[in-house]
C-alpha cells in the first residue's frame, strides 16, 4: 500500500487495525504481520496513496511454468525479480506482471528456502488472514476475462453486472480477488479476516472511540455469507473486517451464480453504505520495460 504519511499509517495499522510490526524494507517501507507469514501489509511512503502491487504464493516451481505459458499465450507483459529484490524481500522465486487495462502489479512467488512460518500473535484484533482486494473499473468485462481466462481464477459470485468474485485455486475462501464496475481505474477496498464475530463488534466499538469514519456496516454480505465492516484508513482508503465468509471443497464445488444488484445482496442487514466509501486510492502505475 501506498501512503502519504508513513508514520501516521504506521500507527494507525499497528494500534487500531491490530496488524504486527514486521521491520522496514531497504527503501524504509513498513512491514506487517496479520497471519504465520514473514510479513503481508507494506507500507510504502507516497505522494498518491493507493495500492502498489499485491502477490500470491504458488504451491510449487511446476506452477511458474503454467503461468508463464498462459502470459506468453495471451500475450501478456512479464518479468522475472532479480536476485537482489528476492533476497531482501524474503523470496526465492518471483514472477511480476501487471492487469490489462487496470494496471494493477501482481507478483507470483515462492517464499525462500530458510523462512519458516511463525505464529501471529493477536493483540487488537483476532485477524486470521489477509483476505482480499478489490479494484474498480470501466474494463470490466476485459478484466474478467484476464482473471477467469488467463490466470485461471475460479469465479464464485457475479452482483449483476456490477461485481465479480474470484478465488485462486486451491483457496477455499469465497473470493480473494474482486473486479466492481467503476467510472475510471482506482483501489476499492482491502480485507482481513478475522476469527469471531466479536471481533468486528470490538472493531465497530475501537472506530468510534477513535473517531474513525465507518462507512459501511456491521452487515453480512449473502454472496460469502460474511459479516462486514468497512472503514476509512488516514489517506481515506477503505479497509474491512471480515467474519465467516464460505468455504469452497476442493472437488465438487457449487457453480458460480448471478445475484440481483439489489441493496439486500450486497447488504442482508440493510446497513447504510457512507458515500466515501471506496472513493480513495490510486493504483500505482508500473510498467514492464524488459518483458520476458
Amino acid at each position: 500500500m501506498a501512503v502519504s504519511d508513513l508514520e501516521r499509517s504506521a500507527t494507525f495499522y499497528r494500534d487500531i487495525v491490530g496488524l504486527e510490526p514486521a521491520g522496514e524494507g531497504p527503501d524504509g517501507e513498513r512491514r506487517f504481520r496479520c497471519s504465520e507469514d514473514p510479513y503481508a501489509v507494506v507500507l510504502h511512503a507516497s505522494d498518491q496513496p493507493g495500492f502498489k502491487r499485491g502477490g500470491w504464493m504458488l504451491e510449487d516451481d511446476r506452477q511458474f511454468e503454467a503461468l508463464q505459458r498462459r502470459l506468453k499465450a495471451a500475450r501478456i507483459a512479464h518479468e522475472w525479480l532479480g536476485d537482489s529484490e528476492c533476497r531482501t524481500r524474503g523470496l526465492k522465486r518471483a514472477l511480476r506482471t501487471v492487469v490489462p487495462n487496470i494496471g494493477a502489479t501482481l507478483e507470483f512467488y515462492l517464499p525462500a528456502d530458510d523462512v519458516r512460518p511463525k505464529p501471529f500473535e493477536p493483540t487488537l484484533a483476532k485477524i486470521q488472514r489477509l483476505g482480499h482486494v478489490v479494484w474498480s473499473t470501466p474494463h470490466y468485462a476485459e478484466t474478467n476475462a484476464f482473471f477467469g481466462d488467463v490466470l485461471n481464477f475460479a469465479e464464485s459470485d457475479r452482483l449483476g453486472e456490477g461485481i465479480t468474485f474470484y478465488r485462486a485455486f486451491p483457496n477455499p475462501y469465497h473470493h480473494g480477488i474482486g473486479i466492481a464496475r467503476g467510472a475510471r481505474n482506482q483501489f476499492h477496498h482491502l480485507n482481513f479476516m478475522v476469527t469471531e464475530i466479536d471481533d468486528v463488534g470490538r472493531g465497530l466499538a475501537r472506530m468510534r472511540a477513535k473517531e474513525v469514519p465507518v462507512v459501511y456496516g456491521p452487515g453480512r454480505h449473502p454472496a460469502s455469507t460474511s459479516v462486514f465492516l468497512y472503514f476509512l484508513d488516514p489517506d481515506g482508503m477503505t479497509l474491512e473486517y471480515s467474519f465467516g465468509m464460505e468455504e469452497f471443497p476442493e472437488v465438487g464445488a457449487r457453480a458460480p451464480r448471478r445475484l440481483e444488484p439489489t441493496p439486500l445482496n450486497f447488504d442482508s442487514w440493510g446497513s447504510y453504505r457512507d458515500p466515501r466509501m471506496s472513493t480513495k486510492g490510486e493504483i500505482a502505475a508500473y510498467r514492464i520495460t524488459s518483458p520476458d
